[in-house]
């Protein structure tokens, strides 16, 4: 954890937001890219940032990363508003064993690759019990493998925070158009989140959400109100949806990028309901994200998407890919299959590939085939407010965790 402090006045409510940057260490394979916003009530001093250290079998004695507050309201931002944070290794030589195939470590990943934070006790014990179950039999080994990684995805708790935040920007602003030469060169409608935001946005909707503990159901319901009141006032959503807009013209735009899964009485409901104020445009936005039709239409297409998010840490057409190609095969591949992952044997080809498993243990690119620094060009990182109290970092967290 990383305390942030507030001195000076503290009677009013003031807000912050962080983010996390490479230093020698980056996110793909020594810790969890960390985005959000601390929100300071009255009287409140001090917030927490929770940070995720990743395990691996890389002997890279001390290596750095980076946190930096930015875009105070309510707030000046002290000195330093960036610091710097050390990792200390935990290895004293390169490992010969990859700790991802330990049943604890791999569920422990998964809590910080699919859900982003650190597991709770309980879902910790009773998923790495799936796969210890096995004893020594290889082949239920994999099985279990496969279904757990996968239930990582099927979860409430994925579903309604990054597969809800998928459909938002599907929603927001429709496909990207990507090249894929699967069958031949074609151009194909891609997803158009890309990982950057996914993750910080993913993370304000689950900010403090453990599904199954008390209180769970209200906290995410607060968080994703907050949310789409916020993303419905960024400059790139108010520039595709200008406030001259009439609600039929936003409604119509919002269910076009979307698919159309809005029946007539749906699509009509909404515009008068935004005409008369019943509800806001972030509202009407999240209406159409989670309509059941578009969750069921882009079920297949975000599943795909996440194994690269996932276990791959990277967008579907960055290296070593340079277009859609092999999203295109795995998506075609699982539609083939009705969905069914297993005969896809999508989730145990990620799980198997060299690059999910050279995250942590025998690459000679060691776990860092390509740096993450382009986590520094999100929108998030873009400008600062100043107004008129301080936040303090601590200079440096000396984490004893693998690389």
């Amino acid at each position: 954890m990383i305390t942030v402090t507030r001195s000076g006045q503290t009677d009013n409510t003031s807000v912050v937001r962080y983010f996390t940057s490479d230093g020698t260490a980056t996110q793909r394979s020594d810790y969890t890219f960390a985005a959000g916003t601390l929100t300071f009530r009255p009287g409140e001093t001090q917030k927490q940032i929770p940070l995720l250290i990743s395990d691996d079998a890389y002997a890279e004695a001390m290596e750095t990363m980076n946190i930096t507050l930015l875009n105070a309201r309510g707030a000046s931002l002290g000195s330093p508003s960036t610091t710097t944070l050390q990792i200390l290794d935990n290895d004293s030589g390169d490992g010969s064993a990859n700790p991802i195939d330990d049943p604890s470590t791999l569920v422990g990943e998964h809590y910080h690759d699919f859900l982003n934070r650190q597991s709770d006790t309980s879902g910790q014990n009773f998923w790495t019990q799936q796969i210890a179950s096995c004893g020594n039999d290889q082949q239920c080994i994999e099985q279990k493998r496969i279904n757990v990684s996968a239930a990582f995805y099927l979860s409430i708790e994925f579903q309604e925070t990054g597969y809800l935040v998928e459909r938002i920007y599907k929603s927001a602003f429709g496909d990207a158009n990507g090249l894929s030469t699967f069958n031949g060169a074609h151009q194909m409608a891609a997803p158009i989140v890309r990982l950057e935001e996914f993750l910080a946005d993913t993370q304000e909707i689950a900010q403090d959400v453990v599904v199954l503990q008390p209180g769970w159901e209200d906290k995410i319901e607060a968080n994703k109100r907050a949310f789409v009141a916020e993303f419905v006032q960024r400059d790139r959503f108010a520039a595709a949806f200008p406030s001259n807009l009439t609600p039929a013209e936003f409604v119509d735009k919002l269910n076009t990028n979307a698919g159309n899964p809005l029946s007539p009485s749906e699509r009509d409901q909404l515009v008068s309901d935004l005409a008369n104020g019943a509800r806001t445009r972030g509202e009407v936005l999240r209406a159409v994200a989670e309509d059941p039709d578009l969750n069921k239409a882009e079920f297949n297409r975000a599943f795909v998407l996440m194994q690269y998010f996932g276990y791959l840490r990277r967008n579907p057409d960055s290296a070593p890919d340079s277009d859609y190609t092999g999203f295109d095969f795995w998506l075609t591949k699982l539609n083939g299959f009705n969905g069914d992952f297993i005969k896809a044997e999508m989730v145990k080809a990620f799980l198997s590939s060299s690059e999910y498993r050279e995250r942590f243990q025998g690459g000679a690119s060691r776990g860092n085939p390509s740096r993450a620094n382009a986590m520094m060009s999100m929108p998030l990182v873009r400008g600062a407010l100043a107004e008129s109290l301080w936040y303090t970092l601590p200079i440096s967290l000396v984490r004893n965790a693998g690389g």
